[in-house]
């Protein structure tokens, strides 16, 4: 069972790293739209195209009297910070208990 157990644990690591990374891509979207930059630009290019097709089924939720700001991104992160408290920790001890 052991390496059941360290493959969980690796996956569980792989899943946390992913999931911070996407977070801080998330805030540099964020940064990118309170500033006027060019929308040609191949960063602001892959900031949008990895964040857009998740941030537009949450504004897909929220309803649209919401005084002209996005709340999607925190939204998001909120969600990312769930996940990271409960299914990574949940995943790890598992991973452990199986040893």
């Amino acid at each position: 069972m052991f390496i059941l157990s360290n493959l969980l644990i690796a996956l569980t690591r792989i899943l946390d790293i992913g999931l911070s990374l996407y977070m801080w891509i998330i805030i540099a979207r964020a940064v990118v739209s309170w500033v006027n930059a060019d929308p040609y630009n191949q960063i602001v290019r892959f900031l949008v195209a990895v964040t857009e097709p998740v941030l537009s089924r949450i504004r897909g939720w929220l309803p649209l009297a919401m005084g002209g700001i996005d709340f999607s991104p925190m939204l998001l992160i909120l969600a990312i910070i769930f996940l990271k408290s409960f299914l990574i920790r949940t995943l790890f001890q598992l991973a452990v208990s199986l040893r």
